[in-house]
């Protein structure tokens, strides 16, 4: 199987792209959900307490997002610190996963594959762009303020670096047919060395 890891920055179209990916056959991951379910492990809520601090916890001991997201995203030391915790958490859930699939591609949907430098862990890396302002309104159309969208996007890679090492960049800036004509064109790709 191969394992071909998606990634790109806030706002960029990594979700959509991924849920195409699975359209198309492809066995799909989300990181950011695996996360999400993380986050309401009490045993990795108690490690991430005394790096986020007790204002970060309501009084039943969960963890309040807002709160908690605007210490990541405004201290670098503490987003690598939560980082170095839910990682390995993360990639042990996605070992699991990907033991039980049947496919002959993997697509997994990782944020920060590059900046921790997780690319060795897959066959393929793809990169889903936009330009910022691009993002910024999908953002804002979600309902995430501005400056906290341009502070989670500051916290990332620039996304030309991230297009320049992946092995393909798939631009999510058009309509979503454009974006599945290309998805189809990268899978075919896929598709061909995972059968070659």
């Amino acid at each position: 199987m191969l394992r071909v890891g998606l990634t790109g920055n806030i706002g960029m179209g990594k979700t959509t792209v991924l849920k195409m990916f699975r359209e198309l056959g492809a066995f799909t991951v989300d990181a950011d959900e695996i996360v999400r379910g993380l986050l309401e492990e009490e045993a990795v809520l108690e490690r991430l307490r005394p790096l986020l601090g007790d204002d970060a916890f309501d009084s039943g001991g969960r963890l309040l997002k807002g709160k908690a997201s605007e210490k990541v995203f405004g201290d670098e030391g503490v987003r690598r610190a939560v980082e170095d915790v839910l990682h390995p958490l993360v990639f042990e859930r996605v070992e699991g996963l990907l033991e039980g699939a049947e496919a002959d591609i993997a697509v997994v949907e990782a944020p920060v594959i590059f900046e921790r430098g997780h690319e060795g862990r897959f066959d393929r890396t793809i990169t889903v762009y936009t330009d910022e302002e691009t993002a910024l309104a999908r953002l804002d159309a979600m309902g995430v303020p501005r400056e906290e969208s341009l502070r989670r996007l500051g916290s990332q890679m620039p996304i030309e670096e991230k297009t320049k090492r992946a092995d393909f960049a798939i631009d999510n800036s058009g309509t979503a047919e454009e974006t599945m004509a290309k998805v189809r064109r990268v899978y075919r790709a896929l598709l061909e060395e995972a059968e070659g």
